[in-house]
């Protein structure tokens, strides 16, 4: 006798597919609705002018944060964790940054200047691009108060006080405290330092504008806010089986074994 296995999904005909493709299309499209309701209220946000002066490292020469628009007058920043004690870059900013090169051509077209920024000294930036293999802007802001004045970077006092601003809460967070969820410490252990050097980072995007020479902030956003920026993530949401994950499965992309 033969053991069939049952598919655990349910199968259909095409024209039962088609009826539920249909109705999930009405979904997608009130979705399609509601996200361009959202970025208009982005664009809507009030601007918020920024007089202090902040000063970075990059491959031209030291810069300011109008330099960093290169001509252009708008910035998206990518807030890449890579603190100043790290051996190597976040693994979930890498695999976000492994599409930035495929589009910053288009927003550089756009009027619109995409650069990563980080702790870490601009040396070991550079080095790890290359071993990346990209190209995109990525500026370092080693010794400023940039990345702590737009929460995605704690001090080792507050990080001991707990209850830090992250996501527009002050309240306990994962990379707060005593103790790390398992993929905390995984993650700290691959960029080659300790959990509570690694969760002293954390990841964001900022956009600012650049009008008769003053520098606005425009927008922030954090944590699963960066979802869309995912690309990878965009593409698994369409797979037959989603996601499909039970934690952090991804890697650095050179160190995925052979396929």
């Amino acid at each position: 006798m033969t053991n069939s296995i049952q598919p655990r999904h349910p199968t259909g005909t095409r024209e039962e597919w088609l009826a539920a493709r249909l109705k999930l299309l009405a979904a997608e499209k009130e979705l399609t609705r509601l996200g361009d309701g959202l970025a208009q209220q982005r664009q809507a946000l009030p601007w918020v002018r920024i007089d202090k002066e902040y000063r970075f490292d990059t491959e031209e020469g030291g810069a300011s944060l109008a330099d960093l628009f290169r001509g252009r007058s708008q910035l998206l920043v990518y807030h890449f964790m890579f603190g100043p004690d790290y051996g190597a870059g976040c693994p979930s900013c890498s695999m976000i940054a492994d599409g930035f090169d495929g589009f910053v051509v288009h927003l550089a077209n756009h009027d619109v200047t995409l650069c990563a920024v980080s702790r870490a000294p601009l040396a070991k930036l550079q080095q790890y691009r290359r071993r990346m293999g990209w190209s995109f802007p990525w500026a370092s802001s080693y010794g400023t108060d940039f990345n702590f004045d737009f929460n995605i970077a704690v001090t080792e006092a507050q990080q001991r006080a707990g209850g830090t601003e992250y996501n527009y809460r002050r309240a306990a967070h994962p990379l707060d405290g005593a103790s790390a969820p398992p993929p905390v410490a995984q993650f700290a252990a691959s960029c080659g330092t300790d959990v509570e050097t690694y969760r002293r980072d954390r990841p964001g995007m900022s956009a600012f504008v650049l009008e008769d020479g003053v520098v606005h902030h425009t927008y922030s956003t954090y944590a699963r806010g960066l979802d869309g920026l995912w690309g990878a993530y965009q593409w698994l949401d369409r797979a037959p089986r989603g996601r499909n994950e039970k934690g952090p499965w991804w890697r650095r992309h050179d160190e995925y074994g052979p396929r």
